[in-house]
């Protein structure tokens, strides 16, 4: 790496995966458009337009591309992001921080240290630090019990099975398994399988599918009961959040 903070602009069509690899230096991997899941040991990271997940030096992760993604990343050097959090996490990305980024974009191979380009580098990496954390993060247990659960919903979000049904399939009781997930999720099954469906919908509207069939695939009675879950944890409608955050982009050529 030549330069303490470097930033390039990638973009990638709908379905791409990035396999599991790792850096030496940190990375901040923003999305200007369209959504990216990554996946490290700690969980499931999902990226839409105006965030970025921050992800430590040396730590091993995947990427999946939803929609037409606009990827910007930045790479930290290691003695800069010994500063910043130890631990991969989705933060926001502030107007000023994008514009940073986008213009960082062009900086040359090589800057002076104490001219322009390190100034910004240095406010990217201040911007990175106070970035609030966004909840995007869903948490995979360890246990092997919840393991089978965590995985029988992940392939199928919509699962009619309760949850004392779910433990038993796994070989545990419902009162077992939701120590488990308390203890090794920091949340409730509850909260850990709304949070799975929230992450799953924000995938499936980046790709174009309609609310009322991610609704009913992700087992809510209605689109009405999806969209008041997405507004509870957005602010918005599904359908004002991607119109809102559907940004210009910049030419990099």
């Amino acid at each position: 790496m030549l330069e303490p903070v470097v930033a390039l602009a990638v973009s990638y069509p709908d379905g791409v995966r990035i396999p599991r690899h790792r850096h030496r230096t940190a990375q901040l991997i923003a999305a200007v458009s369209g959504v990216m899941t990554v996946t490290t040991r700690d969980g499931t990271f999902v990226v839409p337009p105006q965030r970025g997940v921050w992800v430590p030096p040396l730590v091993e992760h995947r990427i999946r591309m939803t929609g037409e993604v606009a990827m910007r990343t930045v790479y930290v050097s290691r003695s800069r992001a010994k500063k910043l959090s130890a631990r991969c996490c989705v933060v926001q990305v502030t107007p000023l921080l994008r514009e940073l980024v986008l213009r960082a974009v062009e900086f040359p191979a090589r800057y002076r240290r104490g001219g322009r380009e390190a100034k910004i580098a240095a406010l990217i990496v201040d911007e990175i630090e106070h970035a609030s954390v966004a909840p995007l993060h869903l948490p995979l247990p360890v246990d092997a019990r919840a393991q089978r659960v965590t995985r029988a919903l992940a392939a199928n979000p919509g699962d009619p099975r309760s949850f004392a049904d779910l433990a038993r399939a796994a070989g545990a009781s419902s009162r077992t398994l939701a120590r488990v997930f308390r203890r090794e999720t920091g949340m409730s099954f509850r909260a850990w399988r709304q949070q799975l469906c929230l992450l799953r919908g924000l995938e499936r509207l980046a790709a174009g599918e309609s609310v009322l069939t991610i609704a009913l695939e992700l087992g809510y009675d209605s689109p009405s009961a999806f969209i008041a879950m997405f507004k509870r944890a957005f602010g918005v409608s599904p359908g004002r959040y991607f119109r809102e955050r559907a940004p210009v982009i910049p030419s990099t050529t």
